[in-house]
């Protein structure tokens, strides 16, 4: 080391320092590999310098580092930064324009994102705009609508409510969604924004969002994680009053998890993200917020814990006091829990006296129509991440998972977040009709001695955010035809009728514009998707060469999942193939994802691919990969048919041939879902509702053997007949039947409205009710109903007076009479209800109330409670009836509310 020392510090002294280090390190590398060199060990500053800094190349990697350069724009256009990053600009159909207008190359380069679009800009690009005058006319046209819009107060008089949802499609350049339970929620903070109304939105930040989709040359599904570039993403760091950034914690057995709050300005509305990937957290944890459905169960776990606790105490730091927690789906289901936690630990409160407190105040909307869909976990995961809940809520352990079981006794069922939700929520609603008539028997079990069709389960069919969904073109025809409040009041179908006004040609010239604009997409995205799976030459010309204006176009896009049918189109592959061939061509084209575990909804893809390949087929079967909001908007936009074919009764709803029917384009559907209750003569197709085969394959060659029908006997007919004027004018009346009739029952403003009317409104009331007073009202209710409890099987049958149809058979136009004497033991008559039901057995079983009456309160003394009823006889028959009897209080919102039952 002293030789190595000295001989260096003789360098030091006579080379020169040019030639110093490559001669240092050749002579003394090894010597320096061997033994631990400091610079401080030499005399010589300049040495000990080099010494620092330089390092033998062959050893080296690059470690790049970071150096933020933002874009200088000028005071001028400083309007530009602040729209891009709200997005309200990505359904304002002028400041689209607004943006695209600036570069329409790079507009589309960038996936139409505005934040990436300006830092490209260089400042001669900003001299050329300031001095383009119609550009300046529009971007001071833009920038004074939208201040005008955001300084727009709110009703004072409205609730607060908080939003929760696993994921949101707001825009495809932030990937926190996958589907159409993302979408919906998107579209639902921006028609609060534009209602303004008071909604704040709680989510999760992806890093990496949902998978990318490529496809192999056989169809198989790759699937890739980007990391999104938060830099380019209209997204917020959230900071306290001294500028920290704000950021919660989860307490967990061994550690703690800390996430950070990022905003996202929707509009008016606010819109808050978690996210762990933050280096206080360990690699395992900093995941958990990586990817949307993403992971295993367990890390599906953590994402549920994360929204449901975090979002709560996101919530509570920033000083918000919601009266209405809406529970998109059961993936929030945890904001229950946390909320009853703090009500005991920091009010005070009994166990049952917060849980009124809370469930007057939650929203359960369940969107899945299958068991299966329902989140399920096993005990153990909540033993190793939630242990300590149960004692925080001063509840066994076995009451705790109680919570989240259909039967809560039962230690082999698992952890249901849906149960949770539905247990610790006053409402639940399905997303349509049949939805809601479905969702009640899915739910029957919770609620036992009520029949299905007597469940306090309604349903608000799902809508669409009409700006973010309908074409430029149509919206400024609307609005010349319309009168001017539309928008205020879209869901009116007195403007939609004026679309009939307007003439054919015109409504024409729009879906051929509409059309040409996909095909010019469709030429693009085919060759970059086709060349990527490395499909033949040959195929990719042909393809491209078929893309012509003249074809009928139907567009199928949406999950690959099996039960939405894909192939059905298919089941008669050679009627298919004169179909499409054809003097009146048909052109088809898919779009979607299937689920990374589903292997049946990829194969469904790869089946498609395999068809389009097929040479009758070639450019008459496409399938566009990596489907998006983007992908979807062109679709819905430009081709002439919609078509889905689930299986019923599966579809919950559906949103996708919504947006299409705000854009004039007519649905070929089964009457499931939003369809069932939207079909309308001459403005669209039907596969009828009911099932008329058990065996599923029986029903799908008929369904489709269906839909050939009406291609080949009504739809082709139709749409390639034209009149003297080159007008197809009966194809025209559909389009126009479809906006007039249909549009205006399906947008997001009507949607909102509804869930107002049917739900927030009064339970605003009622929540205030149960919380005025320090929480009076609810000790009140919890107390009742714990008397009841107590008392419930102490109720006795005294006397039953009934007509005896055996010895005198009631006649048409009698009455049936009943009295019910009974001695309630210290229950107050006022506490109880008896009721009559009337059904018809089908196979020894009662399966649904034909009529139900309750009984009248005659006289009570202490002793005994007298019950009568008088029913006239209107039907003749056999009938069966019942007595039920249940508890009563002017308190409960409806009965389900607490479900005891007795017969008689």
């Amino acid at each position: 080391m002293k030789n190595i020392r000295n001989e260096a510090f003789e360098i030091s002294r006579t080379a020169l320092w040019e030639n110093l280090i490559d001669y240092y390190w050749r002579a003394y590398s090894i010597a320096l590999q061997k033994v631990q060199l400091r610079p401080e060990l030499f005399k010589n500053k300049q040495l000990q310098y080099k010494l620092r800094v330089y390092k033998p190349v062959e050893n080296e990697k690059p470690v790049w580092k970071k150096v933020l350069v933002k874009p200088n724009i000028p005071e001028k256009f400083s309007g530009l930064q602040d729209l891009s990053k709200n997005l309200w600009w990505s359904w304002d159909y002028e400041a689209t324009e607004l943006f695209q207008k600036i570069d329409v190359d790079l507009w589309e380069k960038l996936d139409h994102n505005p934040i990436s679009l300006l830092e490209e800009l260089s400042a001669a690009k900003f001299d050329e705009l300031g001095s383009n005058a119609a550009f300046l006319e529009k971007y001071n046209n833009v920038l004074k609508r939208f201040n005008e819009y955001i300084n727009e107060k709110p009703n004072d008089s409205d609730s607060q409510i908080a939003y929760f949802s696993m994921e949101f499609g707001l825009h495809e350049t932030l990937k926190i969604y996958s589907g159409g339970l993302g979408v919906l929620a998107g579209d639902y903070l921006k028609e609060a924004s534009d209602s303004n109304k008071k909604i704040t939105g709680f989510g999760l930040l992806y890093r990496y969002g949902y998978f990318r989709q490529d496809l192999t040359k056989d169809g198989s599904q790759l699937v890739s994680y980007l990391p999104q570039k938060f830099t380019h993403l209209p997204i917020q760091p959230v900071r306290d009053e001294n500028n920290n950034w704000i950021e919660i914690s989860i307490a967990l057995p061994g550690r703690t998890i800390f996430a950070k709050v990022w905003k996202v300005e929707v509009g008016r509305i606010n819109l808050f993200l978690l996210d762990t990937d933050i280096e206080k957290n360990s690699l395992n944890d900093r995941s958990i917020t990586h990817q949307l459905y993403g992971g295993d169960n367990e890390n599906r776990f953590k994402q549920e814990l994360l929204l449901g606790v975090g979002g709560i105490r996101v919530l509570e730091k920033l000083g918000l006091e919601p009266l209405i927690y809406h529970c998109n789906e059961g993936h929030a289901a945890f904001i229950g829990l946390e909320r009853l936690r703090s009500l005991v630990q920091y009010k005070n409160l009994p166990f049952s006296q917060a849980l009124e407190v809370v469930r007057a105040s939650a929203l359960f909307t369940t969107h899945t129509p299958v068991p299966a869909g329902h989140d399920i976990f096993d005990e153990d995961l909540l033993r190793t991440y939630i242990p300590h809940y149960a004692d925080r809520l001063n509840l066994s352990w076995d009451e705790f998972m109680g919570l989240g079981r259909i039967n809560k006794n039962d230690i082999n069922e698992k952890f249901s977040m849906s149960i949770l939700a539905a247990k610790l929520s006053q409402e639940i609603n399905g997303v349509s009709r049949i939805h809601g008539n479905v969702s009640k028997k899915l739910f029957s079990y919770l609620y036992k001695g009520y029949f299905p069709e007597e469940i306090h389960i309604d349903y608000v069919t799902n809508g669409v955010h009409y700006p973010t969904w309908t074409a430029g073109v149509w919206q400024r025809l609307y609005e010349k035809e319309f009168e001017k409040d539309f928008l205020k009041d879209q869901s009116n179908p007195e403007f939609w009728k004026n679309i009939q006004n307007v003439a054919d040609e015109k409504i024409y010239e729009i879906k051929n514009k509409l059309k040409n604009n996909l095909l010019e997409f469709l030429k693009e995205k085919l060759v970059e998707d086709m060349t990527g799976r490395h499909e033949d030459p040959e195929i990719i010309l042909k393809t491209i060469d078929s893309l012509n204006d003249k074809a009928l176009t139907i567009g199928f896009a949406r999950r690959f999942a099996t039960y939405k049918r894909a192939n059905l189109i298919f089941y008669n592959i050679e009627r298919l193939k004169k179909i499409v061939n054809g003097d009146k061509p048909v052109r088809f084209i898919f779009s979607g994802k299937a689920h990374p575990k589903d292997v049946e909804g990829q194969n469904l893809i790869k089946n498609i691919i395999e068809i389009s390949r097929m040479p009758e087929f070639i450019g008459k079967v496409i399938f566009l990969e990596n489907y998006n909001i983007n992908i979807a908007k062109k679709l819905i936009q430009g081709v002439d048919i919609w078509l889905n074919t689930p299986t019923r009764p599966f579809e919950a709803s559906g949103t996708s041939g919504e947006k299409a029917v705000m854009n004039g384009v007519v649905n070929l559907s089964v009457l499931d879902g939003w369809w069932a209750e939207a079909y309308k003569d001459n403005a669209g197709w039907a596969i009828k509702e009911a099932r008329t085969y058990n065996d599923q394959k029986f029903q799908d060659e008929l369904d489709a053997e269906t839909i050939y029908n009406i291609l080949e006997n009504e739809i082709i007919p139709v749409y390639y007949k034209k009149n003297e004027n080159n007008i197809p004018a009966e194809w025209i009346s559909y389009v126009k039947n479809t906006i007039s009739e249909i549009a205006p029952h399906f947008t997001m403003k009507r949607m909102l409205d509804d869930y107002y009317r049917k739900f927030y409104n009064k339970m605003s009331s009622r929540s205030k009710k149960l919380q005025a007073n320090n929480f009076e009202k609810a000790y009140e209710i919890a107390e009742w109903k714990k008397k009841i409890q107590n008392n419930w099987k102490n109720i006795e049958i005294v006397s039953v007076a009934l007509p005896d149809s055996t010895q005198r058979p009631l006649v048409l136009g009698d009455t049936f009479k009943a009295e019910i004497i009974l001695d309630l033991n210290g229950l107050n008559a006022s506490d109880i209800g008896v009721e009559v039901l009337f059904g018809q057995k089908e196979n020894d079983k009662v399966e649904e109330i034909m009529f139900s009456k309750e009984l009248n309160l005659l006289e009570s003394n202490e002793n005994t409670t007298k019950y009568f009823c008088a029913v006239p006889i209107l039907k003749p028959g056999v009938f069966d009836y019942v007595f039920r009897i249940f508890p009563k209080n002017t308190l409960l919102p409806h009965r389900q509310d607490f479900g005891l039952i007795k017969w008689i």
